[in-house]
């Protein structure tokens, strides 16, 4: 078993290196022109896969993608733009996470389409009289360019309103991220004022009780700024303000 491995890895690299000494430069750069072509969120596209490709495909065709236009191989300037695009377009493909999510959207859009296609037939009466003849051929539907080529646009219509409702989300969380920590920097410099506040009035203790001391002792302040007591007023008969003594009987 070993040993036949190894032969078939063998036979691909010889076909592989004949591939590749009958590729131009012509051909390379219409290849780094084509994977930057390509719908962003869509990776089968970038490795030019069918959706039901599997993760040994997406391998296979990675590694001839990739020494296609691998940077040291290819002279056009954006190579290593699109050998990079190639590697994430495998990394997404090869996460069985973001592999779900898209082969999700896949199904979504072939649903859609097989359902638009029925509704259609439908109202046709000719139509609705080749889809007799054509049920038996459903699944060779599907398998046909027309078909691929629909499903190809229905699947980046999805992903693109999906990735625009998951920026829509993102910006919300970033808002309301943003408005927590708001919140959070003027509570801590709420309690950062009322702290210095408190360590002023505490600074300040000792040179109030000094004051007041002095004050009971002597009714006056001996510093400038300190509180003094109030004058006494001086009863004089000829100003008005002065409260007269009470003659008592």
């Amino acid at each position: 078993m070993a040993g036949r491995i190894s032969v078939t890895s063998t036979e691909d690299d010889l076909l592989l290196k004949s591939f590749f000494a009958e590729v131009s430069e012509v051909e390379r750069d219409n290849e780094v022109l084509r994977i930057l072509s390509c719908f962003k969120l869509n990776p089968f596209e970038y490795l030019n896969l069918p959706f039901d490709a599997s993760p040994e495909d997406v391998k296979k065709q990675y590694r001839k993608l990739s020494l296609l236009v691998h940077p040291d191989k290819c002279k056009h300037p954006q190579a290593k733009e699109a050998f990079g695009a190639l590697a994430k377009a495998q990394q997404l493909l090869l996460e069985q996470q973001e592999r779900d999510y898209i082969l999700t959207q896949v199904t979504a859009a072939k649903e859609e389409l097989l359902l638009k296609r029925k509704k259609h037939l439908k109202k046709d009466t000719a139509s609705k009289i080749k889809s007799l003849v054509d049920e038996a051929k459903y699944e060779q539907y599907e398998n046909s360019e027309e078909f691929q080529r629909e499903l190809k646009l229905k699947v980046r219509e999805l992903l693109t309103d999906q990735e625009w409702r998951r920026r829509k989300m993102q910006m919300r969380i970033s808002e309301e991220e943003g408005r927590l920590k708001k919140d959070e920097e003027e509570q801590k410099e709420m309690w950062k004022r009322k702290r210095e506040h408190e360590e002023q009035w505490e600074g300040t203790r000792e040179k109030r009780v000094s004051s007041w001391r002095d004050f009971m002792k002597t009714g006056k302040k001996g510093k400038k700024g300190e509180i003094r007591p109030p004058k006494l007023k001086t009863e004089d008969p000829n100003k008005s303000y002065v409260q007269r003594p009470v003659k008592r009987a």
